[in-house]
C-alpha cells in the first residue's frame, strides 16, 4: 500500500485497487485520530467461496489498511456491513464477531441487491478512533 499525507494532517492509504483510480477514491483515510476505511469486498479470487471466507477476507484488507494508516481493529469504533443475502447473517456475524469480540464496535448490517461484481456477498466498512 502507498501512503500520501499532506500538511493538513490527512493520510491517504492505497491498496493499489483498480478502482481506486477508476472511481477516486482511497482504501482509507485518516485524518487527525480519525480513520474511515473505505466499503470493502473480497478480492479477486474469492469468486466460489462461502459468505463467511468473503467476510474474512474483507476483514483482513481492512485490518491491513488500518494498520496502514497506524490504526488497529482494536480501535474500531463503527462498522456498517451490506450483504446481498440476509439469510447469510449469521455467518457474517460469526467473522465479524471473530474479529471484534474483544471491543464491540457500534454497528449496522444492511440488505442491498447487489455488488460490483455478481459473485461478491458481503462489504464492510469501517471507522476508527486513534487513541
Amino acid at each position: 500500500m502507498t501512503k500520501t499525507a499532506n500538511k493538513n494532517q490527512r493520510l491517504n492509504v492505497s491498496s493499489g485497487g483498480a478502482y481506486e483510480s477508476v472511481f477516486g477514491y482511497s482504501r482509507a483515510v485518516r485524518v487527525g485520530d480519525d480513520v474511515h476505511v473505505s466499503g470493502t469486498c473480497a478480492p479477486a479470487g474469492n469468486e466460489k467461496s462461502d459468505v463467511y471466507t468473503q467476510t474474512r477476507a474483507a476483514l483482513a484488507i481492512i485490518e491491513k489498511a488500518l494498520a496502514d494508516a497506524g490504526a488497529t481493529t482494536s480501535q474500531v469504533v463503527r462498522t456498517v456491513v451490506y450483504l446481498r443475502d440476509i439469510n447469510d447473517a449469521e455467518d457474517v456475524a460469526r467473522a465479524h464477531l471473530e474479529t471484534f469480540d474483544a471491543i464491540r464496535p457500534a454497528s449496522t448490517l444492511v440488505q442491498v441487491t447487489s455488488m460490483m461484481r455478481p459473485w461478491q456477498k458481503v462489504e464492510i466498512e469501517a471507522y476508527a478512533k486513534v487513541v
